[in-house]
């Protein structure tokens, strides 16, 4: 599992009983997380002190005892969110995502030219600020303009509003046709696309049914000289095998490099667990040598 255990400013403190608890800079936070089906004694105080905790209610849920401001603000490293707690239990950052903006800031800084990164499905610019802060021009798409707007406010937060960050209100397939019909190329692919959606003309995205064509309309704008291919799910039935192997058929195949896939998660401080919190599939296009497999 490929775990983010750099974090200052965020903490997941305990998980138990279909819950994590968590601290969000100075304010600790209680969300469900389907992930947690196991029980543990609740030992940590933190769980009777949270500033908020979100409560499932039907189909859906709210915040209660909202002990905390509007927003406030998290830093990784040089990058800072804004944090807010929104519908369905979010707050507008993934922390367990930051493995990954470790991993492709590191391929950016050392790729000797210059690397233009499309992010798709970009949500508030976690990978869109780490790649531009690595720097990377960036080309961020999302469809909800609230999100796009509050990624603006994080690359300004981030001391990052002077760098080559365009950004589109836009469906990410039919950004990706239009790239493809005008010949735009992109040395780097970032996507975390939904489980569920509907385009814009009200046609449905079960993303189990659609992942294989995207992804083979996305490796059609990569330039001659690709960096890299990012996949994130959050799709229970979408294992990191399968993301891998989509990648090594639409990708590795045609153009060489490596494909490694995995959990993503966050360290748990109360148990020394890790919980796992989605999972991504990577492609470089430099051979990467097999990790080595330790006997137990």
């Amino acid at each position: 599992m490929w775990t983010a255990d750099k974090w200052k400013d965020y903490e997941l403190c305990d998980a138990s009983d279909g819950e994590r608890l968590e601290k969000w800079g100075g304010y600790v936070l209680r969300r469900p997380d389907p992930q947690v089906i196991w029980k543990n004694e609740k030992e940590s105080p933190l769980w009777k002190k949270a500033n908020a905790i979100y409560t499932r209610e039907g189909g859906g849920g709210r915040w209660t005892k909202l002990d905390v401001p509007s927003d406030w603000t998290v830093s990784y490293g040089d990058l800072t969110f804004k944090i807010k707690p929104m519908g369905f239990k979010h707050t507008g950052l993934f922390p367990e995502q930051a493995v990954n903006w470790d991993w492709f800031s590191d391929l950016i800084k050392n790729a000797g030219r210059p690397v233009r990164v499309l992010n798709l499905f970009a949500y508030t610019g976690g990978a869109t600020m780490a790649a531009a802060a690595a720097g990377a021009e960036v080309f961020h798409v999302d469809a909800a303009k609230n999100m796009v707007a509050q990624a603006k406010e994080n690359a300004a937060l981030s001391g990052l509003s002077d760098k080559p960050i365009r950004y589109f209100v836009d469906d990410c397939t039919r950004f990706l046709q239009y790239a493809a019909k005008k010949g735009i190329k992109y040395d780097a692919i970032i996507m975390d696309p939904p489980s569920y959606g509907r385009g814009p003309s009200g046609e449905v995205w079960k993303l189990e049914d659609c992942i294989g064509d995207f992804v083979e309309l996305a490796v059609s704008v990569l330039s001659d000289k690709p960096l890299f291919f990012l996949i994130n799910s959050y799709t229970s039935g979408l294992s990191p095998s399968t993301m891998g192997y989509i990648l090594k058929l639409k990708l590795e195949k045609k153009r060489g490099g490596t494909v490694l896939a995995d959990e993503i998660g966050l360290p748990v401080s109360e148990t020394s667990g890790v919980l796992p919190c989605g999972a991504s599939a990577r492609w470089t296009a430099r051979a990467v040598p097999a990790p080595k497999i330790l006997p137990f």
